[in-house]
């Protein structure tokens, strides 16, 4: 994957970043290139060696589509959630530290129906409050949209609201959507 300045990319830790620049610098005697990426809304900068960016797990932000199915896929029926407190949040926790983004819409999903049936332990909100920041990050750069407004849109979402009526049925973004009307 080759990183240019101005580009959008996802670190798996730290979320949407904006590549700022490439350097060359010295590391026991050798040149080891390394590109500087600027993390979105937490004033973070992180240098990534060139060479372990794949490694690393930095990838390009979702597509459109990903995204309309990412929406599809809170929108669909909760699978089984375990009963006991530790194992539902374990598992939570694993889906979640894998970063990709349908495992972490699950438990956006899970959490979010969960909250309404019954309050969420300590834990539970901190881990839901995670999943969102993660998928909503992505969802407003790739819907150009505001992260509240990301999030609103998620909520929508998992209480069923159709893609037509969130302006995802098309292949549209919402911003060029919501101009014409």
């Amino acid at each position: 994957m080759r990183l240019v300045p101005g580009q959008f990319v996802v670190h798996p830790h730290h979320g949407p970043a904006v590549v700022l620049d490439r350097q060359v610098r010295q590391l026991k005697g050798k040149d080891v290139a390394y590109v500087e990426l600027d993390i979105q809304d937490k004033g973070l900068r992180i240098s990534v060696p060139e060479s372990m960016v794949k490694d690393i797990g930095v990838r390009d932000v979702s597509s459109h589509t990903q995204v309309r199915k990412l929406m599809s896929l809170l929108a669909k029926p909760s699978e089984h959630v375990e009963e006991q407190w530790s194992r539902r949040l374990k598992a939570f926790q694993e889906k979640l530290a894998t970063g990709d983004l349908p495992r972490v819409a699950e438990v956006v999903r899970d959490l979010h129906r969960r909250q309404a049936e019954k309050d969420l332990s300590m834990a539970e909100r901190t881990l839901y409050r995670d999943a969102v920041e993660v998928l909503a990050a992505e969802v407003a750069i790739v819907l150009d949209i505001s992260v509240v407004e990301a999030e609103d849109v998620m909520v929508q979402a998992v209480d069923g609201v159709p893609l037509k009526d969130l302006g995802l049925d098309r292949g549209k973004d919402i911003k060029r959507d919501r101009q014409a009307a």
